[in-house]
This record gives structure tokens, sequence and C-alpha cells, in this order.
């Protein structure tokens, strides 16, 4: 994929659309949001002396190899968690999804006949949907794997990292270093325009300037076509920052090395990016990268959550595995703050958070959430953080 972006003036052709970083793929699956936005729930009655009961859906029984996998991670992940809860007893169920809405809803109403008193999962944005809506009369609230904002609200909360999380740390971390004349680069798929909202509304809400926003079809002669687009932005504007929404599977190669290449230099107009620049490993490498900002987990949580899976399970977890240690952690600090509603909707979008594999998270109101991330930069095909992850959040807790 990357000789393809490099050879890209030399023979222009249109290019396969990848398959993208997970935390995005997740949220392309994304339908229209239930009617359940503004519905809140006390949550079940909930007796700590006895095991809480907690419906994990995963999207095993699809017939893919790759959502077996995810499903194992996941499971996995889920159990390691429950090991730090200390008193605090889960009784853990399992329902297989099969990856499709249908299935999940009628996995989730099972679950919820067998007792559930809160559902983690499913992954993909249609089922959690679809999951949700199913109990949405029974008091029971879910905390998804997804991370579309558009299912969120309601009786379902959504756990991976949401572009508007992304780029209100970034946009707020790039005027904090003068940073603050923006123009957007986006494609004109759903990833894309979903990713320019979120930077607008960061943009709003952090008092900078969006000095233009340039959109180009996922095309190798649409991105080609769209840099003199860009740098006339740049030029026209005064603009001193430029934010890219393409991950480093699609466009963000040809971007980072065209650009320069037409006079928008790095060194001048800041690269910033809404995914990951450090994966997969060999966009390390790549000479536009370097010196940009992008926002990530932080490492040091992460970097022990992948220690203490390994040695649990002798391997690595998946990219998303996290996310339902994260789950299961904040359940057990729910139950272990001794309220008589711990998993209710109050109770989830209490403001102090919670501490999982990636850092510190919380849930809002609104069914999304904000976690703590670290701002990093390439430097030398080396990973550079630049600016910690925040440690905890301000705002009513335990």
């Amino acid at each position: 994929m990357f000789a393809l972006f490099q050879s890209a003036r030399k023979s222009v052709r249109q290019f396969r659309l990848p398959i993208l970083a997970p935390f995005i793929a997740m949220g392309l699956a994304a339908c229209d949001p239930t009617a359940l936005s503004g519905i809140g729930n006390s949550g079940p009655s909930v007796d700590t002396s006895k095991p809480i009961a907690v419906a994990l859906l995963v999207p095993r029984g699809s017939g893919s190899g790759s959502d077996d996998l995810l499903a194992q991670s996941l499971e996995n992940a889920a159990r390691l968690a429950m090991r730090d809860l200390g008193d605090v007893k889960i009784d853990l169920r399992v329902y297989g999804t099969a990856g499709n809405a249908q299935t999940a809803a009628t996995q989730a109403s099972l679950a919820v006949s067998d007792g559930a008193q809160i559902i983690l999962g499913p992954v993909y944005a249609e089922a959690a949907n679809a999951a949700a809506v199913a109990v949405a009369d029974q008091n029971v609230n879910i905390l998804s794997f997804s991370n579309s904002t558009t299912i969120a609200g309601g009786n379902v909360f959504v756990l991976g990292q949401t572009f508007q999380n992304t780029a209100n740390r970034m946009i707020s971390f790039a005027k904090s270093q003068g940073k603050d004349r923006i123009v957007i680069a986006h494609a004109n798929d759903v990833a894309g325009q979903l990713g320019r909202n979120a930077i607008q509304s960061a943009i709003a809400s952090n008092g900078v300037t969006l000095a233009g926003a340039v959109d180009y079809p996922l095309s190798q002669d649409g991105v080609v076509a769209a840099i003199p687009r860009i740098k006339a932005a740049v030029d026209n504007s005064g603009a001193n920052a430029v934010f890219m929404t393409s991950p480093s599977a699609s466009a963000l190669p040809l971007l980072t090395q065209l650009l320069p290449e037409a006079g928008v230099s790095p060194a001048t107009t800041q690269f910033i990016g809404l995914t990951r620049w450090d994966i997969p490993a060999p966009t390390l490498d790549l000479p536009g990268v370097q010196g940009g900002w992008f926002a990530m987990p932080d490492p040091a949580s992460n970097g022990a959550f992948r220690s203490q899976y390994d040695a649990a399970y002798g391997g690595q977890p998946h990219p998303i595995g996290s996310l339902a240690f994260d789950g299961m952690a904040a359940i057990g600090a729910l139950v272990k703050s001794g309220k008589s509603n711990p998993l209710s909707t109050a109770a989830i979008t209490q403001g102090a958070g919670f501490k999982g594999a990636n850092g510190v998270f919380r849930l809002l109101a609104d069914g999304t959430n904000e976690r703590g991330l670290a701002i990093a930069t390439i430097r030398d095909k080396k990973l550079v953080i630049i600016n910690n992850a925040p440690t905890g959040f301000s705002g009513a807790g335990f």
C-alpha cells in the first residue's frame, strides 16, 4: 500500500478502499440513531452481597475467523479485569451475536431474561443499536464497544475512542502551541465527513479559527487534485496547521508526501492527524509524517495492560480488546461505591470517571465518552510523546 502511495505521481490510478483502523471501522457501520436519546434509567436493583450479572455480547458465530479472534480477545480482557475487582463478584455470561443486528437484539433480550443487570458489547454499531432497542424498556444499560456516536444516548454508551474526543484534545493542544488557524483536509466518504464535523465542533468550542475545509474523493486522482486546493486554502487564509482525517492505511501517506512538495511546509504549517500515525509500523518511516501531531491512549496504561494480558494468555490482545477490560473495570468501580443503584445512568456518568487499560475515561450523559489521551509525534522515525495523557478528571466522583 505504501509503495502505491509513493509512486502516485508516476502512475496515478484508483486505489482500493483499505480496511480502516479498528476504531474507525466500527463507526462506519452506524445506522440511524434510535429514538432513545434523552431516556435515562435508574438501573436495576443491585444486591452487592451477591454476584453482579454481566452479559458480554461478542461477535462469535459469524463464520469469520477475525470475528472469532476478536470475540476471544474481548472475553479474555473482561476476565482479566475481573481479577482486579477484589470483593466484587461478577457472574459473567457470554453471548455470541454472529456480528449482526438481529442476533444481537435476540441475544440481548435473552441475556436480560437470564438476569443480566448490565450488558457489555456488542462491537458493531448496528448490532449495538439493535440490542439497545431490544432492552430499552428493561432498565438495563449497554456499554458498547463501538465508537459510533450516532448510536449513543438513552440506554447505550459507547466505549470506543470517538472522533470528537480526539478532535477536542488535538485542537486544545494546537491552540496552546499557537496553532490557531486550521485547514481541514478530509475524504468525502462517511468517515471523512464525520471527522470533519468533529474537528469543526472542536474548533468552535476552543475559540480557534476554521481557515478552510477541503474534501477529496478516496482515489489517488482525487487526492492529487486536492493538493493545490489545500495549498490555496492555507495560503489565502494564513493557516498555520492542516488537520487531516485520513488514517495511515488510506490517503495519509499521499497527503503528507505531496503537500510539502507543493509548498506547504511542515516547518511553518503544522500537520495534525485525527488517527494514529504510528500504526502500522511502516508509517513511522514515511518522511511526510515526521513532526506531525496525533493523539493516542496513555502508553503507560496500555503497555501495562498488554503485558498483563500476555502473561495471562500468552499473546497480545486485539486492538479493541482493551475496551472489554475498561467496561468491566468501570462496572467493578461502580459496584465498589456501595450505592444501591451503581449501574444507573447517573452512576455510570459520574464525573470523576474510571481507570482502565487505556488510561482514564468517563462516560457522558449523551452516551459518548471522554478519554485521557496523550499527544504524540514522530521524530527520526520513532514515536515520541510530547504531552502526557491526563491522569484524572475534575468532577464529582465516588
